[in-house]
């Protein structure tokens, strides 16, 4: 039977059947992430956030009341959220709370409320909101909600219950979500919907369920194309300002206005939520130095994390390596490494170089808590290597929770899994924490990496440079070729070949065999047992 009122034990389902559905559509939503700036994160990040809800609404003794629940969600969100979306989506649940929390019984017509103040909330959080978005979505739900509320919608009359609000509302999204790539000219250029937009659906789709009792087989997300020529030709914009910062505040409101002029001045993407003397904020400026500062000014800023937007260096305020790690805690000989795998061939090498290996078994990733619980085995000084960019996320929060049990926590800055082999090439554990790091840091950033990949349906292979097509080709090898030139064409006196699934047989081989006389004096490896049919890196 469909629920007729969002109570306490519903509220703990919700945010826990989002975290799950979040855990299996993370990688198709950090794969349309283009928008603010194309780090492939946002799945991550809104599966991190809700994780952090339904743990702190789950916390809460049985029976507690639903408006305490509301109040531990809302606040393990805040607590818990991590990037642009994360942290917008925080505010809805926030915005939702505030409303539902307050009524004896939140039925339809508190729901539907609770919706239209959510996503003002949200909105007015973002310094400057932009259509074709997350917030343009949850505009269109919550309207949705409001005519289901008030029977407009209903050729009976008016089916006004919260089932008719919540699948109102889902479909709504639903429809406003497919608009977004016309709304966005970086969307349109890529031909993909807005990843945080899509992330909300999937919560809606949640709500939905749990209140109907129908819960779908697989919760949708829109598949992004395939990489094309197209897709080189008009690459995803990056912000003009280098760094993520983000940071929770301990202040009261009247400063944080302040503090949202001076950001707001300082750089893009601003956002600040919160509230209660609690805020969440984040922002990509030029000066991380000066986004902090201003936070001090504010009030008591913690869980600082600074991330370098380019993706070739990950750093922490007053010169520290990575989100988390102070350097006045690295003032010691000796860590870990803890470096993700996601073919046996990969993690073998990290092995033999040193890592504590955390094997992945699907393209999603290990789940968070996997990636914590490895860390914290590892040690108090660690160095995360995540080898993609849909790690890297998750390794930048799990180093933000692990910093507030004092272990400090660098990631570096690895991409490919070639960069991560580069990194841990340099490890020393006899090194200064801090030194080691830098050290480890520059050599990931230092290569130059590829992959051959297909074939398509038409049999043709792509050489992607990241994730820009660099050659398109009818043979293996020719491709892999080709694309070993383009990498060289750069200069390079190393090149690393790991030939894996999918290759033709010989195919590292074929390459070393054709680049060698090409570009003699360069240094070539061969590996075997990687994810794609062909790994390249230039050092």
């Amino acid at each position: 039977m469909a629920a007729e009122v969002l109570d306490g034990d519903t509220v703990r389902r919700w945010c826990r059947l989002s975290a799950d559905a979040l855990s299996q559509t993370r990688a198709a939503i950090d794969a349309l992430n283009v928008f603010p700036v194309p780090d492939a994160d946002t799945g991550t990040n809104l599966h991190i956030t809700l994780m952090s809800a339904a743990d702190a609404a789950e916390s809460l003794p049985p029976g507690a009341a639903a408006a305490e629940v509301w109040h531990a969600a809302a606040q393990g969100a805040l607590l818990g959220a991590c990037g642009n979306s994360g942290i917008i989506v925080s505010q809805l649940l926030r915005g939702l709370a505030d409303v539902c929390a307050s009524e004896s019984r939140c039925d339809g017509e508190v729901v539907a409320r609770a919706l239209a103040h959510a996503a003002a909330s949200a909105r007015a959080a973002v310094n400057r909101p932009a259509e074709g978005t997350v917030l343009t979505v949850a505009d269109a739900a919550a309207r949705a909600g409001s005519g289901a509320a008030s029977g407009a919608n209903a050729e009976d009359g008016g089916q006004r219950g919260l089932a008719a609000v919540v699948t109102a509302a889902a479909a709504a999204a639903r429809e406003s979500l497919a608009r977004t790539t016309e709304q966005l000219d970086v969307l349109a250029a890529r031909g993909v919907v807005d990843a945080g937009a899509a992330g909300l659906c999937v919560l809606l789709d949640a709500l939905a369920a749990v209140i109907t009792g129908v819960r779908p087989e697989v919760f949708e997300v829109p598949a992004a194309p395939a990489v094309t020529a197209r897709a080189h030709a008009a690459p995803a914009a990056v912000s003009s300002y280098g760094y993520e910062v983000t940071y929770l505040l301990e202040a009261p409101a009247e400063p944080v206005g302040l503090l949202r002029e001076r950001l707001d001045l300082l750089g893009d993407s601003l956002v600040i939520v919160g509230g209660e003397d609690l805020w969440n904020v984040h922002v990509h400026v030029a000066d991380a130095g000066a986004a902090i500062e201003e936070g001090l000014r504010a009030g008591r800023p913690r869980r600082i994390t600074v991330t370098w937007l380019g993706g070739s260096e990950s750093t922490g305020p007053d010169g520290s390596d990575g989100c988390g790690a102070d350097r006045r805690d690295q003032e010691r000989t000796g860590f870990a490494v803890v470096a993700v795998a996601d073919s046996d061939g990969l993690a073998a090498l990290l092995h033999a170089a040193g890592a504590r290996v955390l094997r992945q078994r699907d393209a999603a990733g290990p789940a968070m808590p996997a990636l914590i619980e490895a860390v914290r085995q590892a040690g108090t000084h660690v160095a995360v290597v995540p080898n993609a960019d849909r790690m890297a996320g998750l390794a930048r929060a799990a180093a933000a929770r692990l910093g507030d049990e004092g272990i400090a926590v660098s990631v570096i800055p690895a991409r490919s899994p070639l960069q991560g082999v580069a990194a841990l090439a340099v490890h020393d554990p006899g090194r200064e924490f801090a030194a080691d790091v830098a050290a480890m840091g520059r050599a990931a950033a230092g290569m130059r990496c590829g992959s051959v990949v297909g074939p398509d349906a038409a049999g043709r292979y792509r050489g992607l440079e990241g994730d820009q097509v660099r050659v398109i080709a009818a043979a293996q090898g020719q491709a892999a070729i080709t694309l070993a030139d383009v990498l060289l064409s750069g200069g390079g006196e190393l090149v690393t070949l790991m030939e894996g699934a999918g290759a033709e047989p010989g195919l590292a081989r074929l390459v070393a065999d054709e680049i060698g006389p090409a570009w003699p004096g360069v240094e070539i490896a061969c590996y075997d047992g990687g994810p794609a049919p062909l790994l390249i890196g230039v050092e």
